[in-house]
Formats: structure tokens, C-alpha cells, sequence
């Protein structure tokens, strides 16, 4: 008989003991309008156009969608969010939501920012990761071409390293204020250089502790079979893997791309067969805990309540340092909220940056949402289950 966890996503007076009367009421708003796919679309084609045509449309985003998904427009803004989530012992992934401007200029000066992170960072134990993205430092086209197998020229080769410094330099200062960096996917035809620099900077940084993870996106199917490799090489190598565990993000992107240019699509065929892979995937790093850092980023609750179940059979204390769950803030608030109060090490996703600057990423979040089936009506039920629990 199946031991039963005394942990429940269910409860949402735990989920949601962290907002007011007002802000839940916000949420309701948020979630039964975001669930509507027209008027995502005519958001995402209607918002950018009202900031290029100077519309005052700022203060309405901010103090909905903005405020609910996003920490905050600066740095200070955001680690005050962190310090409030912190109270409920939820930790973050403070995420430059920036959409990240081409040029080498604009590369060389996206790394002072993250810099600033960390020494903000630094001492507070409830800002535990640092996501990055491999394109806010490098140019896609070069990304492409060393994916592509093709030669660089010596000019091209000076850039790559000049990628290869910037992202050094990051990991280097977060490793020595004991921060913890998450190298984001990118698309299928770019990642053979990030994974490639992801495992040099893990076979650098990660002899003791894990610093520097890659992610893993099994929505891919051949992803598993990366991960798996990609711990016989750290084993090979002599350091901790780093894996960070998400579905994905650019399955559309990626199906549209393989269609036009003619190449079988990287993503599963179906949405079990990911969820089959993430679930192995789990199980195989919780069964080598002792060699590296698990990091469960999803908003499945199956998959959270599976690791849950598996930490349990194999006696990894709840608040391990190897093993954390995440979730995006502002959302599946039941999962993040009563795994925290379960004594596990969980965190949020949490963006900041300029509300305009910030809203490529709003966007995308919202049409993330509404192709995920249920995830909508999910969050939407338990708002108002909690609504009615409060008599609102």
C-alpha cells in the first residue's frame, strides 16, 4: 500500500496565507480573463503598440499583470518581494526579466547587472539562484553556427570568447557568494553551445557544490537520454552535475520550424510521453543525489507530489541543499506554499526589470498559460475556493 505524504496541494489557506483580501481578489480578476486565449492575443498585439504610440497604459499593467507576476521594477523592488516570501520560508530565482538587446555593447553591459544581483544577493538565504540565459551575452547567429558544426573565423572565435569570459565571470561571483546559477534552455538549434559552455562552467565551479546547473527540457525526446550523458560526464570528469528539470518552453516554435525546414521535431509526440520522461528523469537524479543537484522546475502537480514521494522512500531529508522545487511567482502558489510548509526547499521564479521592458516576458507567460490545458481553471478553483473559505 502507497504510504500517504502528509502533504497536500489542496489546502489553500496554507497556498495562500501570503496575500490579502485585495490581492486575492486581484487573482481572481487575473486568472478569468488570462484564461481567455482572444484576449491574450489581442494583448500581446495591442500592448507593445500602445508603449511605441506613447499611450499612458503603464499604470494599468503595473498594477495588475505586473505586480502579480513580476517582483518589482528594480533590483530593490524585487529583493523586497524575495524578503516577503522569504516569511513563509520560499526562496527565489532572482530573474533579470529584461529581453536582452543584440550587440556586443549591450552583452558587455548586461553582466555589471547580474553583478549587482548577486552582491544583493549575497547573505540573504532566501535569495538562493540566479537564472541566466546564454543569448543576453552572445549573438544568436554565432550560437547557430557553432550549433550548425560550421567553422568560426578568428573573429568569431574572439567573440565566443568573450561569451565564454562573461558567463565565467558571473559564475565565478555567484559561486563565491554561495548563489547558485541556472543556465536557461534555449531552442533545439542553439543548444549544443550552451550546454557545451553550461558543462564547462560545471566542471569548474561544481567540485564541492553545485553551482552552476543546465537545464533540461523533457519536452524534448531526446532529452533523457542528454541528462544521463551529460552525469557520465561529470562522473567522468570529477565534478557535480548541475540539473535543473523543466518541461519546456518553445514547443510551438520548434514544431513550426521543423515543419518548414523539412527535419523530424525534437518535441514528444504527445504530452504523456513528456510527462513520462520528466517522471524518469526525477527518479534517476533522486537515486544520485549524492552526485549532484536536483533542481524541479514545474507546475505539475503530479510530478512535485512523485519527487516528494521518492524523497521520502529514499530518506533525503525534506530541506536536502541538493533537491529544490520551483514554481513562477504568482502562480500554483498551492504547490509552492505547502511544499514550504512541508519543510521542503522550494522557490519562486521571480522577474523584475522596467514594466515595459519587462513585457515580451509578461506576454509570453500569459500565452504559456493559456495553451497549458486546465492550468487556468486550476488556478482559478482554488482562488475561489479560498474566496469562499474567507467569506469574500
Amino acid at each position: 500500500m502507497e504510504q500517504q505524504l502528509p502533504l497536500s496541494f489542496e489546502n489553500t489557506a496554507i497556498a495562500f496565507e501570503h496575500m490579502s483580501n485585495k490581492e486575492l481578489k486581484r487573482a481572481n480578476f487575473l486568472f478569468s480573463n488570462i484564461g481567455k486565449p482572444w484576449l491574450v492575443k489581442f494583448g500581446a498585439f495591442a500592448t507593445p503598440l500602445a508603449f511605441k504610440l506613447h499611450l499612458p497604459v503603464k499604470g494599468l499593467i503595473k498594477s495588475t499583470i505586473f505586480n502579480h507576476f513580476c517582483g518589482g521594477e528594480s533590483l530593490e523592488e524585487a529583493v523586497h518581494a524575495a524578503e516577503a516570501l522569504g516569511r513563509f520560508g520560499v526562496g527565489v530565482a532572482l530573474d533579470y526579466g529584461v529581453e536582452a538587446l543584440e550587440g556586443e555593447e549591450n552583452y558587455d553591459k548586461a553582466v555589471p547587472e547580474f553583478l549587482r544581483a548577486i552582491q544583493f544577493a549575497a547573505g540573504k538565504p532566501y535569495i538562493p539562484f540566479l537564472p541566466i540565459k546564454v543569448t543576453g551575452f552572445a549573438r544568436f547567429g554565432l550560437l547557430e553556427k557553432i550549433h550548425a558544426g560550421e567553422t568560426l573565423s578568428a573573429d568569431e572565435q574572439a567573440e565566443l570568447n568573450r561569451v565564454r569570459e562573461r558567463i565565467r565571470t558571473i559564475c565565478a561571483a555567484a559561486a563565491k557568494a554561495n548563489i547558485a546559477v541556472l543556465v536557461d534552455a534555449e531552442e533545439s538549434w542553439v543548444q549544443q553551445p550552451v550546454d557545451d559552455l553550461t558543462d564547462e562552467m560545471m566542471s569548474r565551479f561544481n567540485k564541492d557544490n553545485v553551482f552552476v546547473y543546465n537545464t533540461f527540457q523533457l519536452y524534448r525526446h531526446d532529452r533523457l537520454e542528454y541528462l544521463k550523458k551529460s552525469f557520465d560526464l561529470a562522473k567522468a570528469n570529477g565534478y557535480l552535475l548541475g540539473a535543473k528539470l523543466v518541461r519546456g518552453a518553445y514547443m510551438e516554435k520548434e514544431r513550426k520550424r521543423a515543419e518548414e525546414l523539412g527535419y523530424a521535431s525534437p518535441i514528444q509526440p504527445n504530452k504523456p510521453s513528456a510527462d513520462e520522461d520528466y517522471n524518469e528523469a526525477l527518479a534517476f537524479c533522486l537515486d544520485r543525489i549524492d552526485s549532484l543537484g536536483l533542481f524541479i522546475g514545474t507546475h505539475n502537480e503530479e510530478s512535485c507530489m512523485l519527487a516528494a514521494r521518492l524523497m521520502d522512500e529514499k530518506k533525503i531529508p525534506h530541506n536536502s541543499p541538493r533537491v529544490s522545487f520551483s514554481q513562477l511567482y504568482g502562480m500554483s502558489d498551492n504547490i509552492t506554499f505547502n511544499l514550504a510548509h512541508a519543510g521542503y526547499r522550494v522557490s519562486k521564479y521571480l522577474p523584475y526589470g522596467p514594466v515595459k521592458d519587462v513585457m515580451p516576458y509578461l506576454i509570453r507567460r500569459a500565452q504559456e498559460n493559456t495553451s497549458i490545458a486546465g492550468q487556468m481553471g486550476r488556478e482559478l478553483g482554488l482562488i475561489r475556493k479560498e474566496m469562499k473559505r474567507r467569506g469574500l
